[in-house]
């Protein structure tokens, strides 16, 4: 189901759930309506501000870990000998495990970069060029960081598997369902139609709602992520969105 339900869904369940019982979020999302995370929506929905939480993040498409190819990933929690259990539990000859603490950062990083990744797959829907897409993607990089970092996030977590190693994955291979949304609007294709024909959830599309309200919160410039924002409420046309993020002040940090 949607990322957006799972405050009702957890909310519906909650008399159920075992108090000491951990979570694992493989979740990549923003609440639209509150920017909460899962790691405050889950003791919230719950009723539990204690229940144990473990996120589970980095650059890994299903696919290639049910084929069992070398893929590495990031355990975050603010319980550390949970995070090492859920580590050993995991870990494979096929599966390196990292832990962190940077809850905020893993959880960020991993939200945010679906949303770059729809901005990724419009340069490439409009055959802007690689020069482009680099531009794009290291603007792209500078942003989460910035915003990240506002909300308390570890500069380490932001350039390590679940910052970097994620982007990297979603924003330039096929297997990404946001780069693949983002490519569609850059080809001319409208959001309704493509959502409507797609059997999964592209996640950075719900998120980019939430961006331009992160920036107002936390008095951050996105341009690149905002401008996803704005192509996605229909406020603004890919071409157009090129246009402005290229004439931005040359002084300004970043494109």
């Amino acid at each position: 189901f949607s990322w957006q339900f799972s405050s009702s869904f957890l909310g519906s369940i909650s008399s159920y759930v075992d108090p000491k019982l951990p979570f694992i979020s493989l979740s990549k999302g923003l609440e639209l309506n509150t920017l909460r995370t899962m790691s405050q929506i889950i003791p919230l929905a719950l009723g539990n501000p204690r229940q144990p939480f473990i996120v589970l993040s980095g650059p890994s498409f299903a696919v290639e870990l049910m084929e069992k190819l070398p893929t590495a990933m990031v355990v975050a929690s603010k319980d550390k000998k949970l995070a090492s259990a859920v580590q050993q539990l995991l870990a494979s000859s096929n599966l390196r495990i990292s832990t962190s603490s940077d809850v905020t950062g893993v959880e960020i990083a991993g939200a945010l970069k679906n949303v770059l990744a729809i901005a990724a797959g419009i340069v490439e829907g409009m055959h802007l060029g690689n020069n482009c897409m680099a531009a794009l993607v290291a603007q792209g990089c500078s942003e989460i960081r910035w915003l990240a970092t506002k909300m308390g996030a570890k500069p380490t977590t932001l350039s390590g598997l679940s910052g970097s190693g994620d982007i990297m994955l979603t924003c330039f291979v096929n297997l990404s369902r946001n780069r693949n949304v983002g490519l569609r609007l850059g080809s001319g294709e409208k959001l309704g139609e493509i959502l409507d024909s797609m059997n999964q959830v592209a996640e950075g599309v719900s998120t980019a709602g939430a961006v331009i309200a992160l920036a107002q919160k936390y008095n951050v410039k996105l341009p690149v992520l905002t401008a996803v924002a704005r192509i996605i409420d229909n406020e603004l046309t890919p071409k157009r969105a090129v246009m402005e993020l290229m004439n931005l002040p040359q002084t300004d940090p970043g494109i």
